[in-house]
C-alpha cells in the first residue's frame, strides 16, 4: 500500500493533533470509518478520513456534539444550517451567562443573603415576554375594571422593563426591585385607590387627561420658592400657593376657591405616593432611559402650603 495515501491511527494523530484514543472512538461509532486493514489487520485510513477528522475536531471546537456531527458529514444537515442553529443557541447561552454575571455583581455589592440571590437568579433568568407579562399582570389587577384616566393607564402599558441582554448589576437590582414593588400588596393597595380616584373623577365630568404642562409649572414655581428657601408656612408662600391654584382652576374648569384647594389637596396626598415615583425611576434604570428628577420635595412642598394657606387666600379674585 501506497503510504501517502493510506494512514494508521498514529499517523492520523500526528497529523491531526488528536489522541489515538479519540479517533479509535471516531472509527468505533462510524463517524471516521477505516478505508481498509493491513496485513496485520490494522485499520488503515485514506485522505479522506484526514479531512473528515480535521472537521470533526473543528465542529466539537465549536460545541456541537456528535449526532449533529453525524448529521453532517452524511450530507443530512449542511454546515451552513448547522452554524446559524448553534450560532442561535449559543446567543442563549451567552445571555444567560451575562445576566448570571450580572446577578453575581448585584448580589456582591448589595450583599445579599442566599434567600434574595436565588429570588434575583429567578427573576432575572424571566424572559422578555414573562417581565411584561408580570407587569402587565399588574396593571391589569389595580386599574381593571375601572374608567381610570385612560391616558395615564396607556402610558403604564406603554412603559414596559426591557432589561438588555448585557446588564449592568444595577439594571438587575432595579428589576428585582421593581417587580417586588408590584407584587408588594401594601403598594398595590395605594395604586388601586389612585386608580379608583382617577374613575370617580371621570365620573363627575373630568375627562382632561395627563397634565405635563402643569406638573412643569408646578415644578418650576415651587423649585424657585425652594431655592429661596421659602417655608411653606410662611407668608411668602402664599403668592405661589395663590399663582398655582389659580392655574389648576383654569386647568379643570373650577372655581378658585376655599374647595377647589381641599380638593387639589386630597388629589396630591392620594397621588403622592413616593413608591409611584419610585416605579418609574426603576423603569428609567432598567430600560437606561434618562432619570427623571424627582418631584417629591415640590409636591411635598406644595402639599404643606396648601393645608396651610387653604381658606386664608392672599386676595380676593
Amino acid at each position: 500500500m501506497d503510504g501517502d495515501t493510506f494512514f494508521t491511527i498514529g499517523a492520523l494523530a500526528r497529523r491531526t493533533g488528536l489522541t489515538v484514543k479519540a479517533i479509535r472512538f471516531y472509527s468505533d461509532t462510524g463517524i471516521v470509518p477505516p478505508a481498509d486493514r493491513s496485513p496485520a489487520g490494522y485499520r488503515l485510513y485514506d485522505i479522506g478520513a484526514l479531512a473528515r477528522l480535521d472537521l470533526v475536531r473543528t465542529l466539537r471546537d465549536l460545541g456541537l456534539d456528535l449526532a449533529v456531527i453525524r448529521q453532517v458529514l452524511e450530507r443530512e444537515v449542511s454546515v451552513p444550517e448547522v452554524a446559524a442553529a448553534h450560532a442561535d443557541a449559543l446567543e442563549v447561552q451567552i445571555r444567560t451567562l451575562r445576566l448570571r454575571r450580572a446577578v453575581l455583581r448585584a448580589v456582591a455589592k448589595r450583599g445579599s443573603t442566599p434567600e434574595e440571590m436565588d429570588l434575583m437568579h429567578k427573576l432575572a433568568k424571566l424572559s422578555d415576554d414573562e417581565r411584561r407579562r408580570l407587569i402587565t399582570a399588574f396593571i391589569d389587577d389595580t386599574f381593571g375594571g375601572l374608567d381610570a384616566n385612560a391616558e395615564f393607564v396607556a402610558m403604564m402599558r406603554s412603559a414596559m422593563p426591557e432589561l438588555p441582554d448585557d446588564p449592568e448589576p444595577e439594571q438587575v437590582d432595579a428589576w428585582v426591585e421593581l417587580a417586588e414593588l408590584t407584587q408588594d400588596p401594601d403598594f398595590r393597595a395605594a395604586v388601586r385607590r389612585m386608580a379608583e380616584y382617577q374613575a370617580a373623577q371621570r365620573a363627575q365630568g373630568d375627562r382632561t387627561g395627563l397634565h405635563h404642562d402643569l406638573t412643569e409649572t408646578v415644578r418650576e414655581s415651587v423649585g424657585r420658592a425652594l431655592d429661596a428657601g421659602i417655608a411653606p408656612g410662611s407668608a411668602e408662600a402664599a403668592p405661589v400657593v395663590d399663582a398655582l391654584t389659580a392655574q389648576y382652576a383654569q386647568t379643570f374648569g373650577r372655581a378658585d376657591d376655599a374647595g377647589l384647594r381641599r380638593w387639589l389637596l386630597t388629589r396630591l396626598e392620594i397621588g403622592g405616593d413616593p413608591r409611584a415615583e419610585r416605579y418609574w425611576h426603576l423603569l428609567a434604570v432598567i430600560n437606561g432611559w434618562p432619570a427623571p428628577p424627582s418631584l417629591a420635595p415640590v409636591f411635598t412642598w406644595f402639599a404643606e402650603a396648601l393645608r396651610t394657606h387653604t381658606g386664608q387666600q392672599s386676595h380676593v379674585r
